[in-house]
């Protein structure tokens, strides 16, 4: 008996009522968080921590122009791809965020596959 991969698992999150167009929500799966969030076209889901330095992007983070900006050092990620659009810039002091910037190489944020069916979020996750 061959057994799904964990990528081709369809996980059950959370009541799509529960997410109003505009907002945001962090939850996991297994010891994976991942961010869901609902704009006019849909759910998009992505990991939850920035890959800067692990904030949780679903607390403070900013969605504009179909990306999502951290709180705390202003990595800014494109919501469709994952790609890095900006690397901790930090403007309120620019080379402290350049300093930051090099504690970690840039990577991209994961992004997952959604979809509501009968009422439910349904999340499969990416690589």
């Amino acid at each position: 008996m061959n057994l799904p991969l964990e990528d081709e698992i369809w996980h059950r999150v959370m009541k799509g009522n529960k997410l109003k167009i505009g907002k945001k929500k962090m939850k996991n799966i297994g010891l994976r968080s991942i961010m869901i969030l609902r704009d006019e076209s849909g759910v998009q889901v992505t990991d939850a921590l920035c890959r800067h330095m692990a904030w949780p992007l679903p607390y403070g983070g900013k969605l504009k122009d179909g990306c999502v900006t951290c709180p705390l050092h202003q990595t800014r990620y494109d919501l469709e791809t994952g790609e890095v659009k900006e690397w901790s810039p930090f403007p309120l002091i620019p080379m402290y965020g350049k300093i930051l910037g090099k504690l970690r190489r840039p990577s991209p944020l994961a992004i997952h596959t959604a979809r509501e069916l009968d009422g439910w979020i349904e999340i499969k996750l990416g690589a």
